[in-house]
């Protein structure tokens, strides 16, 4: 296998300022990244849900002209600009879920998500609306995806824009989001072992966990690090490097280096002064920006009823006033352009609306 090209290290900034470059321990202090939901708010999206109900529309019809919010919408372009342009994340606490049907939370979860973005698939089944729950899936198979587990998903970022949680219910204990920046985990590797960061810079084969695209390898090679336009954009699934090292001997071989800077950057995401736990509650929305954030969850224990049991649904979101995204991103993305970027085709699929978790 080729080595990665050399990097240029005049070529990216020593440090990045700005919003972006938060930490936890002082973000875990605010309380300025949660929007609460007010009596208006809540009299319009349910105005909305009896509208797409009495209208006889099908979820795969939600769109901002179809689910309308006379006066929510502007709070929502304000979170969406806090999204991309800001910290990168926004909590939208105080939807009443207990109150409606999982079809009706789904419908306003899909409205709410509209003004965010286009949907994009989250699966090789074309999943639009996805359900994070615990399957019994075995991970040591190749096709079987960490959020089908009750497993600690280590830091990583999805495959679009923004992603989207919304809680139904919670687990026994356990389940905590938990995210960082990658803007601040950049500039904590600059500063103490910028030798390190430069190897981050470097493509690395990723394991596409068996959804191939029509054309592609069962992986794909792409840097942690990007920096594009003036911007630093992180990809990263670090699970997902180890496993495409162990399963395809044809993909590039990670020198010694490059593996330390995997571990550092594992470390330091998991340093409590740099990244934020959340718990989730009841009808909590999350929105993240993956190009700025590394997120994950702790394990859980979950109840042994089913009804009781864990699960939220999750949206992966391309908005058309995304970032520019360099080039090499296409070959996970599809494509890089902003509102029609992101997600996972492969040959077969279909674009669908599932509210069966399976």
């Amino acid at each position: 296998m080729n080595s990665p090209e050399r990097f240029n290290e005049t070529a990216v900034p020593q440090h990045i300022d700005g919003p972006s470059a938060w930490y936890g321990a002082e973000m875990a202090a605010r309380r300025d990244w949660i929007y609460e939901l007010g009596e208006q708010d809540l009299a319009e999206i349910d105005a909305a849900i009896r509208q797409v109900k009495s209208s006889g529309l099908s979820l795969g019809d939600i769109t901002p002209e179809t689910f309308r919010l006379p006066q929510l919408h502007a709070q929502l372009k304000a979170i969406l600009d806090e999204v991309l342009n800001g910290r990168g994340f926004v909590l939208v606490r105080g939807f009443p879920v207990d109150r409606y049907s999982l079809e009706e939370t789904a419908i306003a979860y899909l409205g709410l998500g509209s003004y965010l973005g286009s949907f994009r698939s989250q699966n090789a089944k074309g999943h639009l609306l996805g359900h994070v729950r615990d399957l019994g899936a075995d991970i040591s198979k190749p096709m079987t995806r960490y959020y089908q587990t009750n497993r600690e998903l280590e830091y990583h970022t999805d495959s679009c824009d923004i992603v989207g949680l919304i809680c139904l219910k919670t687990s026994r204990s356990g389940g905590e989001s938990r995210i960082v920046s990658s803007v601040t985990l950049y500039n904590e590797m600059m500063a103490r072992r910028p030798d390190l960061a430069a190897e981050l810079f470097h493509p690395f084969p990723t394991d596409r966990r068996g959804e191939v695209p029509d054309g592609m390898k069962p992986w794909f090679d792409i840097p942690v690090f990007n920096w594009y336009a003036g911007q630093l954009t992180t990809i990263y699934v670090g699970q997902y490097i180890r496993s495409a090292q162990e399963l395809f001997p044809e993909a590039r071989r990670l020198s010694e280096r490059e593996i330390e800077a995997l571990a550092y950057l594992d470390t330091l995401a998991n340093d409590p002064k740099l990244n934020l736990q959340m718990e989730f509650r009841p009808g909590d929305m999350q929105f993240l920006h993956n190009h700025q954030l590394l997120h994950s969850r702790t394990d859980f224990e979950d109840w042994p009823e089913p009804e009781r049991r864990r699960h939220l649904l999750r949206l992966w979101l391309a908005p058309k006033e995304g970032r520019p995204l360099p080039e090499v991103f296409a070959t996970r993305y599809g494509s890089t352009k902003p509102g029609e970027r992101g997600g996972i085709i492969v040959k077969g699929t279909k674009l669908t609306f599932a509210l069966d978790p399976v």
